[in-house]
């Protein structure tokens, strides 16, 4: 009698990331971020940009420690090849801005307005954020790692080669999301919605046992 086979497990693409690296950076005074335009090779250290008005703004291989962007206004916006270190900001307002290879370190977030944002090559380090909104989105080549996150909103977004790795998320809405390569395995969650959605979605074994009984409910299955 021929011997069964085990089934290889599935290859998962990871997400293609390189270091961002700033050499020869330029210290910028507060006044300089005091308006909308563009920011190239400038280092932000424990500067107050809360309230501005810096909708469009492009922000090009800059790095930024301990800057507060609390209620400024960053609609439409453009970071590339820069690092955010220790961000601050209660309510982050980002709709539609565009995030390119950009490295997250140790965010402090309340209310993240990202939907409709454009993330490629993008790392978040730590930190902690009570809502991510990227509903609407488009993620590409992101890893999220030892992040806390109480709600995330992925409704109707696109992601393809995103990682979640040692995270805490509280509740995850996957509703009308297109995913490809998105490996949550090794994060905790309490809550999943949208699992019309999952297709694409890379989990463990431990994470299948705790989304049976939501997957059952999903498919009227009755379990007795």
């Amino acid at each position: 009698m021929d011997k069964v086979r085990g089934k290889r497990p599935a290859a998962v693409a990871a997400p293609r990331l390189s270091p961002v690296e700033l050499p020869g950076l330029e210290d910028s005074p507060e006044v300089a971020i005091q308006h909308a335009g563009r920011h190239d090779n400038v280092r932000f250290s424990r500067i107050d940009g809360d309230g501005l008005e810096l909708g469009g703004t492009v922000f090009s291989e800059c790095l930024f420690e301990g800057v507060s962007f609390n209620e400024a206004q960053l609609r439409g916006a453009s970071f590339r090849d820069s690092i955010l270190g220790e961000l601050y900001a209660p309510v982050f307002r980002g709709a539609r801005s565009t995030w390119r290879e950009v490295e997250f370190r140790n965010p402090r977030l309340g209310s993240a307005e990202l939907y409709e944002s454009g993330w490629q090559s993008v790392r978040i380090d730590g930190g902690k954020v009570d809502f991510l909104n990227l509903r609407g989105a488009k993620l590409t080549d992101v890893l999220i790692s030892g992040c806390i996150i109480n709600e995330l909103d992925l409704g109707a977004a696109t992601a393809t080669r995103v990682k979640l790795e040692d995270c805490t998320v509280g509740s995850l809405d996957l509703a009308g999301a297109t995913l490809k390569d998105f490996d949550i395995r090794g994060t905790e969650f309490r809550k999943m919605s949208g699992l019309g959605s999952m297709s694409g979605l890379v989990i463990d074994e431990y994470q299948l046992g705790l989304l049976a009984p939501l997957i059952a409910a999903h498919l009227g299955v009755t379990v007795l």
